[in-house]
């Protein structure tokens, strides 16, 4: 038996309010036999846990009762305060909350894991967007928070690439997603299907006074990664062969996806003697490979398809005739 897990399953109580000993297991990774025996091992400690019967029930706290932070490694700590990174928080609107909670939390730690926190904090900091692009504005972004703790509808003004480009949507926002420094909201419209939306996107928005349901089921981090399998189904739709130099392979990475690296990584076959590989990569259309691919200049050649090295010369023809000498 860990003294660690009795402890987490007492803090699961006072955060949840009410959870069932499946719930005790698939959030602990133990199973319902050993939920059960930990729940009895709290209830004969003294702990006041009480198991309430019937479809809806489970085990609580008594009401008013709060446990003391204690018992924190200084792993524990240091993993605290890396979730507690600030840019997003700052984004949220959040900051000043962040910032009041690291506060007491380190005031509640014994001395050895409030130094290592103290520490942890000094030395990482993250900043979520990309290299070249810059900080995407989301002024609406706070509004989406309050939206989704309190399960309250928005009505938006909504931009997106096809036309027609501004339309109108009654949301019912599940969550939150920060994907490489651009914040995404999953919403479901009116047919009820969650779906994806760019919060930078959004022109107007305003939260109503219509409360609704978020689906008991609903996993956000599964939602995302299935949102984001379908998303890279959708956005190749073909394929090229091409031919790298020993310098083009090695320009890959600062210049194509890492899908298309790793498509080169595993097809790439040795052609010549100069060290040039041929492999088979994911293509989105003939004008974005095209695009893509010139940007390794005389390091790549188009085998196939036809269409792609025909876009491929007659770009590479226009900018000599734009860059030829007198």
């Amino acid at each position: 038996m860990s003294a660690g897990r009795l402890l987490s399953v007492l803090l699961l109580l006072q955060a949840r309010g009410r959870v069932s000993a499946r719930g005790v297991a698939d959030e602990l990774g133990v199973s319902v036999r050993t939920a059960y025996r930990d729940l009895a091992r709290l209830q004969a400690a003294g702990f006041p846990v009480y198991a309430e019967p019937g479809r809806k029930g489970g085990y609580r706290l008594l009401d008013g009762y709060r446990t003391r932070l204690t018992g924190v490694s200084e792993g524990e700590a240091r993993a605290l305060f890396l979730a507690g990174l600030p840019g997003a928080a700052a984004d949220l609107g959040l900051a000043a909350e962040v910032a009041a909670a690291r506060l007491k939390l380190l005031a509640a730690l014994p001395a050895g894991p409030r130094e290592e926190a103290a520490r942890t904090a000094a030395v990482f900091h993250l900043d979520a967007p990309g290299w070249y692009r810059e900080h995407e504005e989301a002024p609406h972004l706070p509004l989406f928070v309050d939206a989704v703790l309190t399960q309250r509808v928005v009505d938006v003004r909504y931009r997106r690439w096809r036309a027609p480009q501004e339309v109108d949507r009654r949301l019912r926002p599940y969550g939150l997603v920060l994907k490489s420094g651009t914040w995404y909201v999953v919403a479901a419209a009116e047919n009820g299907t969650a779906t994806t939306y760019r919060v930078s996107q959004v022109l107007d928005a305003v939260v109503g006074d219509e409360r609704f349901d978020r689906p008991r089921d609903f996993d956000l981090g599964a939602y995302w990664a299935s949102y984001l399998d379908d998303f890279q189904a959708r956005r190749y739709t073909g394929t090229a062969t091409v031919r790298l130099s020993p310098r083009g392979r090695r320009r890959l990475p600062d210049n194509v996806p890492p899908e298309v690296v790793r498509a080169v990584d595993s097809t790439a076959v040795p052609v010549g003697d100069r060290g040039w590989v041929e492999a088979v990569i994911p293509t989105e259309s003939t004008d974005h490979a095209c695009g893509e691919l010139l940007r390794l200049g005389a390091d790549v050649e188009v085998v196939a398809p036809p269409e792609l090295r025909r876009a491929m010369a007659t770009t590479v023809a226009v900018l000599a005739r734009a860059y030829a000498l007198p």
